[in-house]
């Protein structure tokens, strides 16, 4: 506000929308904007960040672009005929949002025939039916997420190459052909594999991939001295030391409950075996005898990340910056899980005890692809919480469909104790006001979070990095989902490459202290 002497009256000089997304465009074409989520903008399916640099720095306004352009814009755009558009473009549903500006009313009666009417203008950019048809033909912009109570979805236009193939009835004739000579190798080939599998076959077990090693049972009882060195337990198996004929240390884990047959058994470990990351424990091996399923691993000197982390004596901490360094290994390691495999890998157990450091105390994610591998369930997961509160999120407790967000949340309670170096639910007072992640965001709120330290542990603190680390945890453990960031951004807001915003209190967690609070209340009158 600006006084005017003249008028003697106040005049508005400039204003902050109370919602980033209202301001026109804010993310640019074809992303969208959503409040509730950080970064607040994310490009569409099949685009990516016009500017990589402006994104990253927080200036989402130049948009995206495609990864592939549309064939019918190489072959001279405009109108083409509807085979190749079926045959070159598909569409990818983007659901409950708020539609674009800028569309045009088409005369169609059903969806498919909308569809069809965008196929057949090369310059249809997406199209939406309900009831009517619309299309788009310039670039989609202020798409944003839907935060009132009506559906509505957007079918965008994509490149076939951006979606997985489906079913076409066109081209039979050169699928014939290229069918029937499949078949005719796919004879030759099982008849080699079968002459292949009797030569290689050895008491039941048989080389399943080129970098796996399979070991013998007798083998591993002679390289841990009968099991003799036990390094841990975990609620998956046992976890011994052994040292192999090349004087190569490993850590060999006697698996619990596996519900797979060999077969099953053996695929798995043919994709754990293919997974390789810096921040990611490496499958040397492993041993299938009967009930017996043991997995072979590089061994680690540091151990786990709880032995560090919750040491008796201020002198034997792990100082901060290395703590630092290992929560964004972790990220790491854990995106590439989310991310890079083949098909997601939900790790569905990060707790420090999962962690383990190697010689420069670099960290190394553990036991990934167990969780499927023992078909873990709601009873069995449920056995792992310390007592009421723990590192599982809350659509565990309700029975809802598991994301890799459910790794997020886990990761940031865990982050709270990289942080505090105290297990979270061990803090002084279990009261909801001292539950050390309420305490946490109420701190962020105040500005003052380097209060959450003792003054021994603030004296190698980075404050930066702490106000980073303690937004990125309060962001992890929100209660919907859809508000926790992907591991991939949480790896670029802790190296400071990406701002954020300021996290709401986490709203279950506080519910959940308050009922502890009121149960150990009743328990002591």
């Amino acid at each position: 506000m600006v006084w005017l002497e003249d008028k003697q009256d106040w005049m508005l000089y400039f204003a902050v929308p109370s919602e980033k997304c209202s301001v026109y465009s804010m993310c640019g074409a074809f992303s969208w904007c959503a409040e509730n989520i950080i970064p607040m903008c994310s490009c569409l399916r099949g685009f990516s960040a016009q500017s990589p640099n402006e994104w990253s720095s927080g200036n989402y306004t130049g948009g995206c672009t495609r990864n592939v352009a549309l064939p019918c814009s190489l072959n001279g755009g405009g109108s083409v005929p509807s085979m190749y558009g079926y045959e070159e473009d598909r569409f990818y549903v983007a659901n409950n949002v708020r539609l674009p500006d800028g569309s045009q009313t088409v005369q169609a009666t059903s969806a498919t025939e909308c569809e069809v009417a965008c196929l057949n203008n090369c310059s249809c950019m997406a199209y939406s039916y309900n009831e009517t048809c619309s299309l788009w033909y310039t670039d989609l912009m202020n798409l944003q997420e839907n935060l009132d109570n009506t559906t509505n979805s957007i079918f965008i236009r994509l490149p076939a190459s951006e979606i997985p193939h489906t079913k076409s009835s066109r081209g039979k004739p050169l699928g014939i052909f290229v069918g029937g000579s499949i078949l005719a190798l796919g004879v030759c080939l099982v008849a080699i594999l079968c002459l292949l599998h009797k030569r290689r076959r050895i008491k039941g077990l048989h080389q399943i991939d080129i970098n796996m090693i399979t070991f013998r049972y007798k083998d591993l009882q002679l390289v841990t001295n009968n099991f003799l060195e036990k390094l841990g337990a975990g609620s998956f198996g046992s976890v011994f030391k052994g040292v192999l004929q090349d004087g190569t240390t490993v850590a060999i884990k006697k698996l619990e409950g596996v519900r797979q047959g060999e077969k099953q058994f053996q695929a798995e470990m043919s994709t754990l075996g293919t997974i390789h990351h810096v921040n990611l424990i490496q499958l040397i091996g492993f041993c299938s005898e009967g009930e017996d399923r043991m997995l072979i691993y590089e061994y680690m000197p540091h151990g786990a990340l709880d032995q560090d982390l919750f040491r008796v004596g201020l002198g034997d901490v792990l100082p901060w910056n290395t703590r630092y360094q290992i929560a964004i290994g972790i990220t790491k390691g854990l995106t590439y899980l989310h991310d890079n495999c083949r098909n997601c890998i939900i790790h569905c157990d990060i707790k420090p005890e999962n962690i383990l450091l190697d010689a420069t105390f670099s960290p190394k994610v553990a036991d990934f692809g167990l969780a499927k591998l023992l078909g873990r369930d709601f009873s069995r997961v449920i056995t792992t919480m310390r007592g009421t509160i723990g590192f599982l999120a809350p659509e565990w407790i309700s029975g809802t469909a598991i994301t890799a967000k459910a790794d997020v949340f886990s990761y940031g309670m865990m982050l709270f104790e990289i942080i505090s170096l105290k297990r979270n639910v061990e803090h002084e007072k279990r009261c909801a006001d001292k539950f050390f992640p309420i305490l946490v965001a109420m701190k962020i709120q105040e500005g003052n979070v380097h209060e959450l330290l003792d003054a021994d542990l603030r004296r190698d603190v980075n404050l930066e990095e702490l106000d980073r680390a303690c937004m990125v945890a309060c962001w992890c453990v929100q209660q919907d989902e859809r508000s926790r960031p992907t591991m991939g951004v949480i790896v670029q807001i802790l190296e400071g490459l990406v701002e954020v915003n300021m996290p709401p209190v986490p709203r279950y967690l506080q519910f959940l202290a308050e009922s502890a609070d009121e149960s150990m209340l009743s328990s002591t009158k």
